[in-house]
């Protein structure tokens, strides 16, 4: 009778991607055979495993790919995961593999990957027999620690408990360096010493959250059952701490779809409260904010696959994926391409919200368009109404458009009497009724020269459609709906978004950040019917910018009031960025010419550092104005692709173009945001239009918005220039900032 031997498994880790992704190509191609031949017997002679000299972690091996080329492997002396850490050329991969310790969190149960100094080895790093002191000495910690107290300050953790720091895996060794610290900057300056886990529970914990609070935060619904045993590597690769930095293999085509793109890695590593979200089984609609590079579009994502592929499985049941933006949605339906196999992407619809209420409209026969389809005559339309305007009242032309968007179609307003009723609060212009009904006359008649056209706005069609699926019961295939970027959708869309899905477990899942409102829509989910309470997270880790690109931004919106999407306020307390860099710079010129010859300057190290400008964006305010920096940036020899609504073909070289609004949804290495003059954010003829200092404020919060989401598309980082008078929304410029 022969025996079944256990079935080895292949792990990737993301270090090893990363540095997958730098090697050059032709060297990709022989990473990939031997990672196939890997998988089907690791343990062949022809890897040539090599014992690495002075290494700090015994369990590490180098395995030979080529007679340059080593790959560094964890085989543990227990169990059956071999992980692929790195790969490098000879000699820099076992530099890398000396200071490098791989264990399981004794307080978390996860799989780490640390980085150690000649000075310090984190506790319980070398269990498996190695000889370790019985103090560790972490003498550049306690340097840099040092190094930045000027003013005496009370402890930053002050009436944390000791029980409360070893929970998230703080060493009694660490513990005594994490008591003396007095504030961000100090703990910021131990991050490279610190898993990303312990890191992320110390910001919390510093941002005044309890620990059972950073618990949610942090590990999500991990749970620790009992003590953990610091040799079971096996056990320690399933814990969702883990697979926020490892993967196994399952297959050849999954091995192939990671190595084609080993830089996306949103696709197979989600942080334990993101891979919370993805998974909840929720009796009702789910609500996630966070801020730019939260990673909140990607869990939407990914929680579409999860809804397809696990809770709604039937042949015919379709998720409806929306967002406010077409050019959004195209990028999402090429990422869900990525994601989801064929067999699950073929039962979630991706479109814009615009876009599915048109579709809706079609086939029950109303064959209206949406002002979107012919602005002129839209335009038309409402220049004729305004001529109803009563003299008497000496309200500016622009109350009217806002009183029209603000009040009756986001309240659904269809007659005067609906008028005489609609809540005005927060409009800043007191009417009596007998103002309404003199009002009343514009809207109604902007409404009829419409119909006359055949066109309505986009509000009321989505009244429509939702009076439709009322009126008739309809029962859509929908089974659950994902809104991405719910910030920009109105009133109007989430009372149809609750009609289009039946109430039920799962229904609805919806994703935004009203600190990046650039469509000025305010909400509140439950006076449409959605009921979030008890069902609502938010995320404060960003993945994508560095803090200091993270910091810089936040300012922008410092002391502007910002809704969490019902009725209440969102925060950007805890908010935090894992990765460190330069600081935005700000620059300001004499004239246009200077600025760009600046530009082309920055454009031509950068093209320099990276052989390319492809991972680059400029950015303008308006179309118009990308077009004049396209034409200038090619006179000066510079290769240009302006992003349109086709979205972006990465093969393409040269320096990516982008409005402030077309850039939303995507990142860069680096972001140049140019002529962010006086006069253009705000723009003087909208700020001239703004009917009182109401206005006025939303329109500055709105132009403010911009420069955030336009800041925080880099990854690395940004170039924030004018000429001329600047903007006085920039640090310094006679704006509400502080200079940071």
């Amino acid at each position: 009778m022969s025996v079944r031997l256990p079935e080895i498994e292949i792990a990737l880790s993301v270090e090893f991607l990363g540095a997958f992704a730098k090697i050059p190509q032709r060297m990709q191609t022989q990473v990939r055979h031997f990672i196939e031949g890997f998988r089907r017997n690791p343990a062949a002679s022809t890897f040539n495993y090599e014992v690495i000299r002075n290494a700090r972690d015994p369990n590490l091996r180098s395995v030979r790919i080529n007679d340059t080329y080593r790959a560094i492997v964890l085989k543990p002396q227990r169990g059956n995961i071999y992980s692929l850490l790195w790969v490098d050329h000879h000699d820099d991969a076992y530099a890398w593999a000396r200071n490098r310790i791989v264990r399981v969190d004794p307080a978390l149960g996860g799989l780490q990957i640390v980085r150690v100094t000649e000075t310090e080895v984190p506790e319980g790093a070398l269990d498996s027999g190695a000889e370790t002191p019985d103090t560790v000495e972490t003498v550049e910690i306690k340097s840099a620690v040092e190094l930045t107290h000027k003013v005496p300050a009370p402890p930053l953790f002050e009436g944390i408990d000791d029980e409360a720091f070893r929970r998230f895996g703080v060493s009694d060794d660490l513990l005594k360096v994490v008591r003396g610290l007095r504030g961000e900057q100090e703990l910021d300056a131990l991050h490279s010493r610190l898993p990303d886990e312990v890191y992320e529970a110390l910001l919390g914990l510093a941002a005044g959250y309890a620990p059972d609070e950073v618990w949610e935060q942090v590990c999500g619904d991990a749970r620790v059952p009992g003590p953990v045993d610091p040799t079971d590597f096996d056990t320690a690769m399933r814990n969702p701490q883990t697979l926020r930095r490892f993967m196994v293999v399952k297959d050849d085509a999954e091995l192939t779809a990671v190595l084609s793109a080993p830089l996306a890695r949103w696709r197979i590593f989600l942080h334990p409260s993101q891979r919370r979200q993805v998974q909840v089984d929720a009796s009702g609609p789910v609500r996630v904010l966070g801020g730019a590079g939260t990673g909140k579009t990607v869990v939407a994502m990914h929680r579409a696959c999860h809804l397809a592929a696990r809770v709604f499985t039937g042949k015919d049941d379709r998720i409806l994926f929306t967002t406010f933006t077409r050019n959004l949605a195209i990028d999402i339906a090429e990422n869900l391409n990525q994601l989801c196999p064929p067999t699950l992407r073929g039962r979630i619809e991706v479109v814009s919200f615009d876009q599915w209420v048109r579709g809706f409209l079609s086939q029950c026969g109303f064959d209206y368009r949406l002002t979107y389809d012919n602005q002129a005559a839209a335009r038309r339309a409402w220049e004729l109404a305004l001529g109803l305007m009563p003299s008497g009242l000496g309200l500016p032309v622009s109350f009217y458009k806002e009183e029209f968007e603000k009040v009756v179609l986001a309240q659904g307003v269809i007659d005067r009497d609906g008028y005489f009723r609609a809540s005005r609060t927060g409009r800043g212009t007191a009417l009596r009724r007998a103002d309404r009904a003199a009002i009343w006359e514009v809207f109604e008649e902007y409404r009829r020269l419409l119909a006359k056209e055949r066109l309505i706005e986009p509000a009321d069609a989505m009244r429509e459609a939702r009076r439709l699926l009322e009126e008739r019961g309809d029962i859509l295939p929908y089974r659950a709906v994902v809104v991405d970027e719910a910030q920009d959708l109105g009133p109007q869309a989430f009372r149809l978004l609750r009609q289009i899905v039946p109430v039920g477990r799962n229904d609805l899942f919806i994703v935004g950040d009203a600190h990046q409102r650039i469509y000025g829509r305010q909400v509140v989910l439950s006076r449409c019917g959605i009921a979030v309470v008890g069902r609502s997270v938010t995320l404060k880790i960003n993945y994508r910018t560095t803090d200091e690109i993270r910091r810089w931004a936040v300012a922008l919106l410092e002391g502007q009031p910002i809704d969490d999407l019902d009725g209440g306020q969102d925060s950007a307390r805890g908010y935090k960025s894992l990765l460190h860099g330069v600081l935005p710079e700000v620059l300001q010129f004499g004239t246009q010419r200077a600025e760009l010859e600046a530009v082309v300057e920055r454009l031509r190290g950068l093209a320099d550092e990276a052989g390319d400008l492809r991972a680059v964006c400029l950015v303008a305010r308006t179309r118009e104005r990308v077009e004049d920096y396209r034409q200038q940036l090619e006179a000066r020899g510079v290769s240009c692709q302006v992003l349109d609504k086709q979205g972006d073909d990465p093969s393409r070289p040269g320096l990516r173009l982008a409005t402030m609004h077309r850039v939303k949804g995507l990142e860069f290495d680096h972001v140049l945001v140019v002529g962010v003059n006086a006069g253009v954010m705000p723009p003087d003829y909208v700020l001239g239009q703004a009917a009182d200092e109401v206005a006025r404020e939303e329109i500055e919060l709105a132009e403010r918005a911009l420069l955030y989401v336009a800041a925080t598309r880099a990854r690395r980082s940004v170039l924030v220039t004018s000429f001329g008078a600047p903007s006085a929304l920039l640090p310094g410029a006679g704006g509400r900032l502080l200079t940071l």
